[in-house]
């Protein structure tokens, strides 16, 4: 393994404030992290600070304290205050918001609450770089009510410009209607997995609402690192993780559903004491509420540890009391992004994932080609190592595994257009440095392949 420097201890200032800030290699000691990792790939899984951790833990605290007061009393009114503010955080009426474990869950919930129209033309429309749990979900629908709805995948290849992922999109509803069919429902991102890049998505919400289409927005990635105006959208449903970007510990989202589609999500995954039956009259065992049926439906789904979402709240005010807010963390995130996958491309000789208007890295998560591609790679220049495809997912995986076991960290590692890319996530405890770190890395692991040690 070769060497790895750590040789600059370079830090990017908040915009606008001095230089001596409290983002950086400083701020990892507030997070609970190994001395030895370098966690370069908060975008998958998220982590949040030791203060949040120990509000956690008052949480679980108090609900073994008291089980039955803390539960069916305390809780509801906890739940309500981070509701509320994360309500008001992505500007999105209160009465419209709840909780859920995870994005996966909120998508679920809408496609497996949906009914399809019995005459079979009903297609769930999504694009090529859709997360593959997502686009599972409407694989299972189709496999469970054969011959009821189909799928239509809409292929695209980044770097691409907004204007054309929205020229597809319409072309694609077109051909489906020109086909006898009915685009029912899309699903897209706020910004996409992998490659980890802004995705059109208000554009695309306008565009489902004048072609009559469902919009259901993804956006796992989303809140804690882009800008959300939900009433301003208008999408007529959509979920983010706030265990990946907002500091809440996992698993917590926030799904967001405008009342007049309200009545479509008729249970919660799964159903529980909020469901109301259209036939039967069933007593809850829960205190009685005044709330919206809506709320009350998503407020108790069977006995779970919610103690995430009570840290809703607490990790937006530690944002905004210790990190200066929402706004000082987006345009420190934003910039280090730029500037790092600037840097690692350079260092490798390669490029980033970025289109003519600069829309793609408006986030937290830049993408960096290696010089390394697959058989099916046709832009392969002198110097670069072309890996067989029969050996592909062998040097994928070998350099996944490397890069924990070697070098301490891991890159989400992705195969688009032929050409092995790793996506790298900016976050308040990260520096310059550490993406010097990840040059060096990928430096030694490109060299290694060229080697065919992977085999």
């Amino acid at each position: 393994m070769g060497s790895i420097g750590n040789k600059s201890s370079k830090e990017l200032p908040v915009r606008g404030k001095p230089a001596a800030s409290v983002f950086g290699s400083e701020m990892r000691k507030e997070f609970l992290f190994d001395p030895e990792w370098k966690n370069l790939n908060h975008g998958s899984f998220g982590t949040y600070p030791l203060a949040i951790r120990n509000k956690l833990r008052a949480y679980q605290d108090a609900s073994e304290a008291r089980p039955d007061p803390f539960i069916r009393y305390e809780y509801p009114k906890l739940l309500d205050e981070s509701r509320r503010a994360v309500a008001a955080l992505i500007n999105a009426p209160e009465d419209g918001v709840v909780f859920v474990p995870n994005a996966t869950v909120g998508v679920n919930t809408v496609f497996r609450n949906l009914v399809w129209n019995p005459d079979g033309k009903d297609v769930v429309v999504s694009f090529s770089t859709v997360y593959e749990a997502c686009g599972k979900v409407a694989d299972y629908l189709v496999d469970y009510y054969p011959g009821k709805l189909a799928t239509h995948e809409i292929e695209i290849t980044y770097p691409l410009e907004d204007a054309e992922i929205l020229r597809r999109f319409r072309a694609a509803v077109a051909k489906l209607e020109a086909d006898g069919k009915r685009a029912r429902v899309c699903i897209f991102d706020v910004v996409s997995s992998r490659p980890g890049v802004v995705f059109p998505w208000e554009a695309m919400v306008a565009a489902c609402r004048e072609l009559g289409v469902i919009s259901m927005v993804d956006g796992a990635q989303g809140v804690g690192m882009v800008k959300l105006d939900l009433a301003a959208a208008d999408p007529d449903f959509f979920v983010s993780n706030c265990h990946k970007w907002l500091f809440a510990p996992r698993g917590c989202a926030v799904m967001y559903t405008p009342q007049r589609n309200q009545h479509l999500l008729s249970t919660t995954l799964a159903t529980s004491h909020g469901y109301v039956p259209k036939t039967a009259s069933r007593i809850s065992p829960l205190p009685p509420s005044t709330k919206p049926a809506f709320i009350t439906n998503f407020e108790f789904v069977g006995t779970l540890d919610n103690s995430p979402y009570l840290c809703v709240k607490d990790a937006i005010a530690w944002r905004r009391e210790v990190l200066g807010g929402e706004d000082a963390v987006l345009a420190y995130l934003w910039d280090l992004n730029k500037t790092g996958t600037q840097l690692v491309a350079d260092g490798l000789g390669t490029v980033v994932m970025e289109n003519a208007t600069g829309t793609l890295r408006n986030c937290a998560m830049g993408n960096v080609a290696l010089p390394i591609w697959t058989d099916a790679g046709a832009g392969a220049g002198e110097g670069d190592t072309v890996v067989p495809a029969a050996d592909a997912n062998t040097a994928f995986q070998w350099i996944l595994k490397t890069l924990m076991d070697e070098y301490k960290t891991f890159l989400s590692l992705f195969v688009h257009g032929g050409r092995f890319w790793v996506r790298i996530s900016a976050q308040v405890y990260l520096g310059l440095e550490d993406y010097e770190y990840a040059t060096a890395a990928l430096k030694d692991i490109c060299e290694r392949v060229a080697k065919k040690e992977y085999l």
